[in-house]
C-alpha cells in the first residue's frame, strides 16, 4: 500500500498546473488573434467614408419607409375604430 501513495504523489507532479494551462490558452489566444489581424484586408480611407455613407443613406431610406407605414397603418387604424383620423 505504501507504494500506491508514491505513485499518486509521481502522477499529481506530472501534471501541469491547472492556473498555468488556462494562462497559456489565453496567451496563445492573444496571438493567435494578433497574427490573424495581420492578414485582414483593411479598407482603405476613401473605402471607408464611401461604405459609410452608403449605410447612413440606407438607415435614412428604411427610417422613412418605416414612419410612413407607421403613419399608414396608424391612420388606417383610426378610420376602423371610428376616432378621428388626423
Amino acid at each position: 500500500m505504501a507504494n500506491t501513495n508514491a505513485d499518486n504523489k509521481a502522477k499529481s507532479d506530472k501534471k501541469p498546473n491547472v492556473f498555468v494551462r488556462l494562462i497559456k490558452r489565453i496567451g496563445n489566444a492573444f496571438k493567435d488573434t494578433y497574427a490573424e489581424l495581420h492578414k485582414v484586408t483593411w479598407p482603405s480611407r476613401q473605402d471607408l467614408i464611401n461604405y459609410s455613407v452608403v449605410v447612413l443613406v440606407f438607415m435614412v431610406f428604411m427610417g422613412v419607409v418605416i414612419g410612413l407605414f407607421d403613419f399608414g397603418a396608424s391612420h388606417l387604424i383610426r378610420l376602423i375604430v371610428g376616432g378621428t383620423a388626423a
